[in-house]
């Protein structure tokens, strides 16, 4: 459906520059999401690495911890990125 935006209260019309932002703000959010994919890889190596030893794993499981706050800070980030260009009129 063509002009979806126009259906959703408290959405406005985006120029030219608005969309580019947006869309640099989302590849730059792709770009990031290989780097979190690759402390996850590393992360879950460390891990099962560690089998057997409690310590080794409780070290990893801590550091898994910092990695999904991580990913939910950088998440947040990028939509109020995305707001920021958008500011959509309604709260939610």
């Amino acid at each position: 459906m063509d002009n979806q935006h126009k259906q959703i209260s408290g959405y406005r019309e985006l120029d030219q520059a608005d969309i580019d932002l947006i869309n640099r703000i989302k590849a730059h959010g792709e770009e990031t999401k290989k780097l979190v994919d690759e402390v996850q890889r590393r992360t879950a190596k460390q891990y099962t690495a560690a089998k057997g030893d409690e310590e080794l794993q409780a070290v990893a499981i801590e550091a898994m911890g910092w990695e999904e706050e991580g990913i939910r800070f950088l998440r947040l980030g990028f939509m109020q990125l995305t707001r920021a260009v958008a500011q959509p009129s309604t709260f939610a």
